[in-house]
């Protein structure tokens, strides 16, 4: 009879993978990036590639931010928002010098500046709330599609299409009070706008851990999956990890593109091709008919940039995916939730648009850029994800808390 009073050694899992999603989403992103290579740039394919590694790096470190806000507003936990400070304070600590400067390895570099204004509160609390319905912010949902959520397909469809219907409505949106874009790098200097946003970044995080500490009397472990044999390969990685690699990604976007990580802008142009494939002349409307956006509109999505990072981040997420074993579609989803996908995908789209932005063109990208239209839209997406939290149980969806134990 064995001694079992001494414990053993966690066994690590084995290598569990899917091979054929694997195989899959490796040559495409092969095939992808040679295509690019010789079709548009080599930079448009390196681009593709740093896409396809923020997917397995959101998807390896779960990095969530509707989850990290729902769990914070509904239970006091707070590992996902700090782990949100850490990435944009390093951010600021890799971007403010160079926006700054105004080159980034003798290239020209510009942040995301846009104006604070009355369309990015309406359109990030709407696209707050739209996060808790569809169960995913814009990077959210398309790591959640390549990792083989099939709801989060349906979200997408609908996020597409509210991202095009809002471009219809932006002359009447962008006509209502607003501030002029402002950068607190070019207004403060980096040095000072370093240190301003750093001490918002430390006071945030505290924040976090005095509210979980009174909550829960300690800090809670969010640690729910078991680590590989390998993590680094098959995941899952520490929050941290994440939050650096985020972080690192956007700055490599920055240094090949000449500007921050967005995402939405893509799910506009998708959806106004599509419209367009229908016989609806969105070229006349005066968001595409702006020179700016006209380009896009008649270039192949191969030539946009948004859209190739896009691509590589649901490839990406479907390698990380596979490489832990975990790529397995469920195709029965109930009712209700299919519905609060839909309505959740359309209020991220339209708000997404009016903001500016969502999670990662206006809340990281554009604090990272010293955009006072970032903060702001921080703001009141948290106030609609306060909305949304509490809406979820009416569409069937589960809000997270942690089991009491004891007295």
């Amino acid at each position: 009879m064995s001694d079992l009073s001494t414990p053993l050694p966690p066994v690590p899992r084995r290598f569990d993978i899917n091979p054929k999603p694997l195989g899959a989403a490796l040559v495409l992103i092969a095939l992808g990036a040679v295509y690019l290579a010789q079709t548009v740039s080599g930079r448009q394919a390196a681009l593709y590639i740093v896409g396809a590694l923020l997917g397995m790096a959101l998807y390896h470190a779960a990095f969530g931010f509707t989850s990290a806000w729902r769990v914070f507003i509904a239970d006091g936990r707070g590992a996902g928002l700090r782990a949100q400070m850490l990435m944009l304070a390093f951010g600021v600590l890799l971007f403010f010098p160079a926006l700054a400067a105004g080159t980034l390895f003798g290239h020209p570099v510009v942040g995301l500046v846009a104006p604070a204004g009355t369309s990015v509160v309406v359109g990030a609390f709407v696209f707050g709330i739209g996060m808790q319905l569809g169960g995913g912010c814009a990077s959210g949902t398309l790591y959640t599609v390549g990792g083989g959520s099939t709801r989060m397909l349906v979200t997408l469809a609908a996020f597409i299409v509210g991202s095009v219907v809002a471009t219809a409505h932006m002359p009447f949106w962008t006509a209502l009070p607003s501030l002029k874009p402002l950068s607190m790098v070019t207004t403060l200097g980096a040095g000072w706008a370093i240190v301003l946003n750093l001490i918002v970044f430390a006071a945030i995080a505290s924040l976090t851990v005095l509210v979980e500490r009174r909550r829960h009397g300690r800090l809670v472990n969010e640690t729910t999956r078991q680590p590989h044999a390998s993590p680094w390969l098959h995941g899952p990685w520490p929050l941290f990890v994440g939050a650096i690699a985020l972080a690192l990604l956007n700055f490599a976007t920055l240094a090949l593109s000449g500007r921050p990580w967005g995402v939405t802008s893509a799910f506009a142009l998708w959806g106004a091709k599509t419209f367009a494939a229908f016989g609806i002349d969105v070229a006349n409307w005066p968001y595409w008919a702006a020179h700016a956006n006209a380009g896009s509109l008649a270039a192949p999505v191969t030539h946009d940039v948004t859209s190739v990072m896009d691509f590589g981040i649901v490839l990406g997420a479907m390698t990380a995916a596979a490489l832990a074993g975990r790529y397995a579609p469920v195709w029965k989803v109930p009712a209700r939730s299919l519905f609060a996908a839909v309505v959740g995908g359309l209020m991220l789209g339209y708000g997404a648009r009016l903001a500016y932005g969502c999670n990662i063109g206006a809340y990281f990208s554009g604090i990272v850029s010293g955009s006072l239209h970032g903060w702001l839209w921080l703001v009141a997406a948290f106030a609609g994800n306060v909305l949304g939290t509490r809406l979820r149980p009416a569409f069937g969806l589960e809000v997270e808390r942690v089991r009491r134990t004891g007295c």
